[in-house]
């Protein structure tokens, strides 16, 4: 009995010297778990959201049109930064000549883009352009890789017809889109855009063909 007087006396020192925050916080913890797991659980819908906000959903092939008209416009706009830098990386006279030419010729295709969107009632949207800034990172990095002055020049030309092919592609299904939808004037105009970049690709060709043959060209192995 002695025994258990003192374990009695012992339970209620223990009971009494808790802190009533203590017993708040043990109960709520459960509370609060759940709580915690509802809002890992609810953090997907969350997220959708907030991409819903930032991106504009398509839902018609006019809005696809302008989506990739808004898109081809952009990237007119930032080639002529990529063709000057491409100039600029190497030391060919012929092949810096060329490539400011190219950039040159973009402001040609930007207005052109500018009257398609006039004849179709509609304005450039906002585009994202990432594709371009990829490139040109991977650009710098592989370029400086390259110690010869020959290799560099082949390097430049190779990437200049790389980006020059993206956007032909990109140009031939709006064109294409343009001729469905009966803007046949939106057509020509693409379609002239989409013939300097053919052009482009063919001037590119003979560059590169003139660089492996010339005396200062990287010898290939037979």
């Amino acid at each position: 009995m002695p025994a258990q007087g003192a374990t009695d006396r012992a339970s209620r020192r223990s009971a009494r010297s808790a802190h009533p925050g203590d017993r708040k916080n043990a109960a709520s913890g459960p509370l609060k778990d759940a709580r915690s797991g509802l809002g890992i659980r609810e953090m997907p819908r969350l997220i959708t959201m907030q991409r819903e906000e930032m991106t504009m959903p398509i839902k018609s092939s006019k809005e696809l049109f302008v989506r990739m008209l808004s898109d081809a416009r952009h990237h007119a706009e930032r080639a002529t930064k990529i063709y000057e830098e491409l100039g600029q990386a190497t030391q060919d006279p012929a092949i810096q000549e060329a490539l400011q030419s190219r950039a040159f010729i973009q402001e040609k295709t930007v207005k052109s883009l500018d009257r398609c969107f006039q004849l179709i009632g509609e304005k450039p949207i906002a585009s994202n352009g990432r594709l371009q800034e990829v490139f040109l990172e991977d650009f710098r990095r592989e370029l400086a890789e390259i110690q010869a002055p020959a290799a560099k020049a082949l390097f430049i030309l190779i990437k200049a017809n790389h980006l020059m092919h993206l956007r032909i592609a990109e140009y031939v299904a709006l064109v294409a889109m343009a001729d469905v939808s009966g803007h046949f004037g939106v057509g020509v105009l693409l379609e002239s855009c989409l013939a300097d970049k053919m052009a482009f690709t063919e001037r590119t060709r003979r560059l590169i063909r003139r660089t492996i043959e010339s005396k200062h060209a990287v010898k290939l192995a037979a």
